[in-house]
């Protein structure tokens, strides 16, 4: 997409012109997160609504005449859906409303993809996986299905208790990525949830206060998600943890008017070498199993584990045990006391999407425990 279509709207300097043009500019970058690309049809009916020769209303009703009218949209649909999709972003980046609550994210994706999902503004019904080009090929682990509406409404009352004041600004933007990744991370909806998410975040920072430029997400969309990817990446097998720098650089860049480099190179994964009990320096050639604890139900949930993260309910199923309070005291505690597991949200923990992993001590065990 080439932005200079609306450049001379931007420079202009006329406040409709400019605030319809920056709204476009948004719309249409943001499609580039999913490879979508506009119509020269859209173009030319965007720049009409930005000279206000028409409405955003009539735009909708032009795209829908002009592909309704197609005789073979086989070829369309990624265009139809850029198209249509960069329409109902405009008409919502310049509505001057918002609601913050999972209903209202969930009425934002429903008026984004109006026309486009039959799906739209519903919660996904199944589970999802998304291989990355920045972990390649692997998956973010997204909240079960089941789990969705607990997970958003627990995501939105913390950040509903919590205070920005007397927060610097790099302490307001640290807190401000994590809230948005960690919704991002529930992917409430089985299609369109960075574009969500995006149009989200931008609404809700203009509620509390912030004048946001929408030209960063129209020019570096794709680096957004990425860095919402490696914000919610961790494997512990190979070391790698959570990075929220990517993240921070992008608002860093949209709230303060710094210029961090945002290259999507950047994020990619370098894989380092495999964790291996020889690597820790706790172990040595003269107690090679020394990680190893010598609890039995202890190397029972160890094996159980792996190098997934699960919840209570899901490793009692794997060790095929019924008795809850059994598995806390035998296995779960002594295991976390022993640091060999660990706590997906250690501050939180009855949070509603916990989980528990091995440690780099418990991977080591793991391992061990394999050979």
């Amino acid at each position: 997409m080439k932005y200079e279509e609306f450049d001379q709207y931007l420079m202009q300097g006329e406040p409709g012109k400019r605030d319809k043009a920056q709204a476009w500019k948004t719309a249409i970058g943001l499609q580039e997160v999913d490879g979508l690309s506009p119509s020269a049809y859209l173009l030319e009916t965007a720049k009409r609504h930005i000279a206000g020769d028409i409405t955003i209303d009539e735009v909708r009703s032009l795209l829908d005449s002009y592909y309704n009218t197609k005789s073979d949209r086989s070829d369309d649909s990624d265009t139809e859906e850029a198209d249509k999709v960069s329409a109902n972003i405009t008409k919502l980046l310049n509505e001057q409303t918002f609601s913050f609550s999972p209903a209202g994210m969930a009425a934002i994706h429903g008026r984004i993809f109006e026309g486009v999902f039959k799906f739209a503004g519903t919660f996904r019904n199944c589970n999802i996986s998304k291989k990355e080009w920045v972990l390649r090929g692997e998956s973010v682990l997204y909240v079960s299905y089941s789990e969705i509406k607990q997970a958003l409404q627990h995501d939105f009352d913390m950040e509903k208790e919590f205070s920005y004041k007397n927060l610097n600004h790099s302490e307001m933007i640290q807190h401000f990525a994590k809230f948005i990744s960690g919704i991002w991370q529930i992917h409430p909806f089985r299609e369109g949830n960075t574009r969500t998410t995006a149009v989200f975040a931008i609404k809700y920072l203009r509620a509390m206060g912030f004048t946001v430029s929408n030209d960063l997400f129209a020019e570096h969309s794709w680096y957004f998600r990425n860095a919402l990817v490696r914000a919610n990446y961790r494997n512990y097998a190979r070391s790698i943890e959570p990075e929220f720098e990517h993240l921070e650089k992008f608002f860093r860049n949209l709230l303060l008017g710094e210029t961090n480099e945002l290259k999507n190179r950047y994020l990619v994964i370098s894989a380092p070498e495999e964790f291996t009990p020889q690597a820790d320096p706790t172990s040595t050639p003269q107690v090679p199993h020394k990680l190893i604890p010598e609890d039995a139900a202890c190397q029972k949930l160890i094996l159980a584990i792996g190098n997934d993260s699960y919840s209570v309910k899901t490793m009692m199923e794997q060790l095929n045990l019924s008795d809850r309070k059994n598995f806390l005291n035998n296995y779960l505690n002594p295991a976390i006391k022993d640091g060999f597991v660990r706590l997906l949200y250690p501050d939180s923990p009855r949070h509603p999407r916990q989980r528990y992993l091995l440690t780099p001590k418990g991977v080591a065990a793991f391992q061990e425990l394999q050979n």
